[in-house]
């Protein structure tokens, strides 16, 4: 018997919690509503899972092949064993080295792994332990975004490419083997449409990644960053953004091809400890 799903939304721009539901006992009934749900509201909160990281790796594969995690600032990989799992954590092994990445600073607005020519289309995070404050993640509406700019800036924007940076990560750390620099022309990355429609719903969006040595092909470098920061003026408002402040045991699922998210700072002397994983996607078609 299919188990008696209910999704109730945010009320927000995005979002929207599932409830009634044990991601480790899904028929097919169950996930086709989940993955439903998922596409009309690009970011699904499930409390209360009690997932192992097998648990976890089975249910991110219903939405396609995992990707393997990225490496980490310290150089390692993945967990031993598991590749398709990411730690992000701010808490020290035994040998006093980090067991995840990003630490307990503050993490950008951002688009996962969007430096790359097919980023993941989803994203999966699950909470392990949490500090007593801070720690919370925002998501941003990116069909939002693009419908709150003015259609002088939606025709200004039709047909251009943005590059995604790749020096940085989300917390600011440098990646492995990356080699920085100050001029947006210059860094790594890949290019991509600046308004993409989602494979799936056929939405128009805006896909920026990173603020931070993005560039917009063929500008002069001063029209770009103005252009930019035109752009993310709106995709960042309030209005277009929902908050989720985590629980042990709660389950985050989001479209990575239609929205952006961002981590509060916490204190360094808590622990937070979340598993990631991602799965693979394709080029974001233009619009």
């Amino acid at each position: 018997m299919s188990q008696a799903i209910e999704v109730v939304p945010t009320g927000a721009a995005l979002g929207a919690e599932v409830r009634g539901v044990d991601l480790r006992l899904l028929d097919e009934a169950a996930f086709e509503a989940i993955h439903r749900a998922w596409l009309d509201h690009a970011v699904l909160l499930f409390r209360g899972q009690a997932l192992s990281d097998d648990d976890l790796i089975a249910f991110s594969r219903r939405f396609g092949e995992l990707d393997w995690a990225p490496v980490q600032e310290n150089g390692r990989r993945f967990v031993e064993g598991k590749p398709e799992i990411y730690i992000v954590s701010n808490v020290l092994g035994p040998d006093g080295q980090p067991i995840g990445s990003l630490g307990a600073g503050e993490a950008v607005w951002h688009t996962d792994m969007s430096y790359l020519p097919m980023p993941p289309k989803a994203s999966l995070l699950y909470a392990r332990e949490i500090p007593p404050q801070g720690g919370d993640t925002h998501f941003a509406s990116m069909y939002a975004a693009y419908d709150l700019l003015p259609e002088a800036l939606k025709a200004r924007c039709a047909g251009l490419m943005v590059k995604h940076d790749g020096t940085y990560n989300s917390g600011g750390f440098l990646r492995a083997g990356v080699t920085p620099t100050d001029d947006p022309r210059d860094a790594p990355g890949h290019l991509h449409p600046l308004v993409c429609r989602h494979p799936e719903t056929g939405r128009r969006m805006l896909y920026l990644g990173r603020r931070r040595l993005a560039y917009i092909a063929g500008l002069p470098l001063e029209e770009s960053e103005a252009l930019l920061d035109a752009l993310w003026s709106c995709a960042t408002r309030p209005e277009i953004c929902w908050t989720n402040r985590w629980r042990v045991g709660d389950l985050v699922l989001w479209d990575n091809r239609c929205t952006m998210h961002r981590r509060d700072p916490f204190d360094p002397a808590a622990r937070r400890i979340m598993h990631r994983t991602q799965v693979k996607g394709a080029a974001p078609p233009a619009a």
